[in-house]
């Protein structure tokens, strides 16, 4: 019944809660492997910042990857400074919900990564994920320079012919340079770590994106 559902929508820039100046939280170490959570990164590593729905899910998906270094969890895209998990799911910081990726590009490659994203959520659902409704839950791919950026958009016009040819409607992932990343709060980093049982949201469609295969032995 997708014609009786109402998509959410992004908040009027009136409307954008203030935040604050100062960050919610202070960067500590990832649960799995202990890693620091914000930079310095190690020498030549990379970043990805990838939107997919329940930020919880969506960094297990990565964590365990070869060649990921760290992984984190914030808010991106929106226009309050430091905002927190409360303040983004009202919908009124324009902010969705995001994993940060730190990768080593000798070992795995940003196409290989990109690959997983399209894989593990359905792109074509505008601001939501399954039965999670909101503008934090949209599709985004927030890239770091212009190789990324070129990367991602080239991804999407090879998946688009995929799903399309799977019955799935157009691809509504937003694209585009990425703006500030902040840090959510330390129980939302390495959620199912912590809590096993926990949700995860699962809205992959089962297509396969014919891309990112240049991952290095």
């Amino acid at each position: 019944m997708q014609f009786l559902f109402h998509q959410p929508s992004m908040p009027r820039p009136e409307d954008v809660l203030p935040g604050r100046a100062e960050p919610i939280v202070e960067p500590g170490v990832h649960v799995v492997n202990g890693r620091q959570l914000a930079a310095p990164y190690p020498e030549g590593f990379e970043i990805a910042d990838f939107g997919m729905g329940c930020f919880w899910g969506a960094e297990k998906t990565f964590w365990s990857i070869p060649g990921v270094w760290v992984t984190a969890v914030g808010y991106q895209g929106g226009g309050t400074p430091n905002p927190t998990y409360r303040e983004a799911c009202t919908g009124h910081t324009g902010h969705a919900e995001v994993v940060r990726v730190v990768f080593d590009p000798s070992v795995l490659s940003y196409e290989a990564l990109l690959k997983v994203f399209w894989e593990s959520h359905d792109p074509t659902q505008g601001h939501r994920q399954g039965n999670d409704v909101g503008t934090q839950y949209r599709s985004a791919v927030f890239a770091h320079g212009p190789e990324q950026l070129a990367a991602a958009t080239a991804s999407r016009d090879v998946y688009t012919g995929e799903l399309a040819n799977a019955g799935f409607g157009a691809i509504t992932t937003e694209i585009r340079e990425a703006p500030e990343f902040y840090l959510a709060e330390d129980y939302h980093q390495g959620y199912l770590a912590k809590n096993p049982g926990g949700y995860d949201c699962h809205t992959a469609t089962g297509v396969v994106c014919p891309i990112g295969l240049g991952v290095q032995a």
